[in-house]
């Protein structure tokens, strides 16, 4: 695996790449990696002929200074992982490299609602730093094809609305969230949930069971008012759960019943003894 921290050194390197006709997958993370970010790898390697990981905690993309700062970082491990996984190239730059002018975001993206609703109305500017940060790094890669995970559901509708925005010809494949065989997301935050936590952190996924189960058999807020409340009777600060639906444009509609889209269940919720926010989903 070669290994890059400079744009230009990477740039030399994939152009001779694609000189030779060579297909690009590539995977961009934040590191603290798990067998969710592997079976992305795994997945690139079986339509590209080169294989590009990122690992790059950008600061642009927290609206709490805190937890950038709390944000798990496991470089050595990730790298151990990266190779045996057969990972060709990862860009491991600094945020002096990716942001040489400073962070003050320079363009404005227009996503629309997507920007205002679950993640955007609890995160506010989060998703304008993950279209800087996304932008700069196709413009580096230049990537055939972009691969990410289903558990950051909205992050990928964001990024598909991003890829046409800038004309970009990649094309985004969402693979599915992975799970432990308990059936918890799995997630770089859960590293800081201790086993206590990491134990309660699994009623979001019976949240999630609990709405899939009950679909047919109430009203939709019934029902996700249900999964609300056990969720804070179980030590949870609920940000939203809620039932949508991905329209044809892109964007997002809250259905009031089952209809011919299909229906994801969103949750974001904030576990109270470790002060751990979790993000999950699953298609009803």
């Amino acid at each position: 695996m070669y290994l890059f921290k400079q744009k230009d050194t990477l740039d030399r390197h994939l152009s001779t790449a694609r000189n030779n006709d060579k297909r690009i997958g590539f995977v961009p993370t934040m590191g603290a990696l798990h067998h969710g970010h592997l079976s992305l790898i795994a997945k690139a390697k079986e339509t590209c002929d080169l294989v590009v990981c990122s690992i790059f905690v950008n600061p642009t993309q927290f609206n709490d200074p805190s937890d950038f700062e709390k944000y798990p970082v496991t470089i050595d491990n990730d790298i151990l992982q990266l190779t045996d996984a057969g990972t060709d190239v990862l860009f491991l730059p600094s945020v002096q490299e990716m942001y040489p002018e400073g962070l003050d975001v320079k363009t404005h993206y227009d996503f629309g609602s997507l920007e205002t609703i679950l993640e955007g109305a609890h995160r506010p500017g989060h998703f304008q730093g993950v279209g800087q940060v996304v932008h700069k790094l196709l413009n580096l890669v230049k990537p055939d094809q972009l691969f990410m995970g289903q558990k950051d559901f909205q992050q990928c509708l964001i990024v598909n609305r991003l890829l046409k925005l800038i004309d970009s010809k990649a094309q985004l494949v969402v693979c599915p969230t992975l799970r432990e065989p308990d059936g918890l997301a799995m997630s770089s935050r859960n590293m800081r949930l201790n086993a206590t936590e990491r134990q309660n952190a699994l009623h979001i996924y019976k949240a999630l069971i609990y709405v899939k189960g009950n679909i047919h058999k109430a009203s939709f807020s019934e029902i996700l008012n249900n999964a609300s409340n056990q969720l804070k009777m179980n030590g949870f600060d609920v940000d939203y759960i809620e039932l949508v639906s991905m329209e044809e444009d892109g964007s997002v509609t809250f259905p009031k019943a089952t209809g011919n889209r299909p229906v994801y269940a969103v949750i974001a919720a904030r576990e109270i003894s470790s002060d751990v926010r979790l993000i999950d989903n699953m298609l009803m």
